[in-house]
């Protein structure tokens, strides 16, 4: 027996009529919050280089979708072997170049290959539009990753790097402007089209710039829970009337982190090895 089945069977006894009370309770709904939370924790094992973390997450997160296609087979809507089929049939259609005639060398060219034959498959559909699956509910920043890849695609792009940071050098003006105006509707179409421009330059970087955000946001709340530390020691509190001692400890906190960090790596470089391919690879749907 395949490990596989062997999952199949332990979910086919805790839904069963003398399983757990708790699985048998779950539903689609139910089950949404987990899938999201076992996503993220596998992108965190990933980050961290963790393989023993890495492989229990995957196991989590597999996990969520074998129950998922148990409820939907209880429905009668589809079970596991079908979407492995689906899947398995669709890899094989977008990569004629691998299963069938002719050969591609480079990454782009199988990108360009994969939306155009996407295109095709979406013939028909009663929403053709090449943004029709981006999901809707993707963070906002990996969205606007996912809309620019697509539409780079076919063409639609900025000629070249230097072209863009003159696309961000005028978005950011066009903030200051709205800025100094004090016009609150402008300020979040300004801001929210720096943004975009923004992830469009991470693109041509070969940079995820959700991950490098997270990366971001890591390095801030590290830096500052050393800010926390230092001042409980001192029996100084986080206050306005502290700012001074705060900046002098941020200061501090930039060159002591830096020096200490294990296995210190840049948070937007992807997991590892190349940037560049594997941010082309992981927007590609």
């Amino acid at each position: 027996m395949s490990e596989m089945d062997r999952l199949k069977q332990i979910m086919d006894r805790l839904r069963g009529t003398d399983g757990c009370p708790w699985d048998r309770e779950q539903t689609y709904e139910t089950l949404a919050t987990f899938l999201l939370e076992e996503t993220y924790e596998v992108l965190d094992a990933m980050r961290l280089g963790a393989p023993g973390a890495h492989r229990e997450e995957l196991g989590d997160l597999l996990f969520q979708i074998v129950f998922q296609c148990r409820i939907a087979k209880e429905r009668g809507d589809f079970d596991i072997e079908d979407v492995m089929r689906e899947i398995g049939d669709k890899i094989v259609r977008r990569h004629p170049h691998v299963f069938g005639e002719g050969r591609l060398k480079t990454a782009d060219q199988v990108l360009a290959q994969w939306e155009q034959i996407k295109v095709e498959e979406r013939r028909g559909k009663r929403d053709g539009s090449m943004f029709a699956g981006v999901p809707p509910a993707l963070p906002a920043l990996l969205k606007a990753l996912r809309i620019s890849s697509k539409a780079a695609r076919v063409g639609f792009d900025w000629p070249d790097l230097k072209a863009l940071l003159e696309k961000l050098e005028e978005e950011s003006e066009e903030l200051r402007g709205a800025l100094r105006a004090k016009k609150r509707a402008a300020i979040q179409e300004e801001l929210g089209d720096l943004l975009f421009t923004i992830a469009n330059v991470a693109r041509r970087a070969g940079i995820d710039p959700e991950m490098a955000l997270q990366g971001a946001n890591r390095k801030f709340v590290d830096r500052f829970r050393y800010i926390e530390e230092r001042l409980g020691r001192e029996g100084l509190t986080m206050a306005p009337e502290n700012r001074e001692r705060m900046e002098t400890l941020w200061q501090e906190s930039k060159r002591k982190l830096r020096k200490t960090s294990p296995g210190r790596r840049s948070p937007s470089a992807g997991i590892s090895g190349s940037a560049p391919r594997r941010a082309r690879r992981a927007t590609r749907s």
